[in-house]
């Protein structure tokens, strides 16, 4: 027996940056029986959805700060969170588009595996190092400390093909009424929003597993 999970999450989003270890280290626990698929989800992917979400990108920094402090408090250091960093930073507050591009050009090389291991090491860059993860030289920078194949990785990240691919994500989520990330979507049917504890994880993992058989 196997759970299928959908895990929609966004390179910018600190609770996705949250959820990711927890439902990693859940996972673990199953021994092969959980198949994660990671989709692409943003609210705000590219710089102008940041200036109509918030009227400019300034007052948008400072807002989604606010999430970054709520995220802080609340994952009790299980993750490094440097907001004082990245409010002194002078480069507008970065979208979400090219991470998401640099990990399903990632996952074209290794899989769903390797989309994973990019898309934490990007999190991780944006809020512990608090770099531009909308630049392209910063993404490139990780696929190399990866050692991914540059050449087919920079192929794949100029390719339309691959941002058809996260577009197709986006449909999912929307004909899923899926409106925030993270959110866990486990066999189609039971969504789990949020950075939720690891033991919801488990629990609702075991539940399932158990119906199946």
């Amino acid at each position: 027996m196997e759970i299928k999970i959908d895990f929609f999450h966004d390179v910018l989003c600190v609770w996705c940056y949250i959820a990711s270890p927890r439902l990693r280290k859940a996972i673990e626990q199953f021994d092969g029986n959980i198949e994660v698929k990671h989709r692409c989800f943003a609210l705000a992917p590219t710089q102008d959805d940041i200036t109509r979400m918030f009227g400019n990108h300034i007052l948008g920094k400072e807002e989604i700060l606010r999430h970054w402090q709520s995220a802080k408090d609340h994952s009790i250091n299980e993750v490094e969170i440097n907001v004082g960093l990245m409010r002194e930073r002078t480069f507008p507050y970065p979208h979400s588009l090219p991470g998401l591009i640099a990990c399903k050009a990632a996952e074209l090389q290794g899989g769903q595996e390797l989309h994973w291991k990019f898309f934490d090491r990007v999190q991780y860059a944006h809020a512990a190092e608090c770099g531009n993860i909308a630049d392209k030289q910063v993404l490139f920078d990780i696929a190399t400390e990866l050692k991914l194949d540059m050449a087919q990785f920079g192929k794949n990240f100029q390719d339309d093909s691959t941002k058809e691919k996260i577009s197709k994500d986006f449909e999912l989520a929307r004909s899923m009424n899926i409106n925030a990330v993270p959110t866990v979507v486990i066999n189609q049917q039971i969504k789990i929003p949020g950075a939720v504890p690891t033991e919801v994880y488990l629990k609702t993992f075991d539940e399932q597993l158990k119906r199946q058989t």
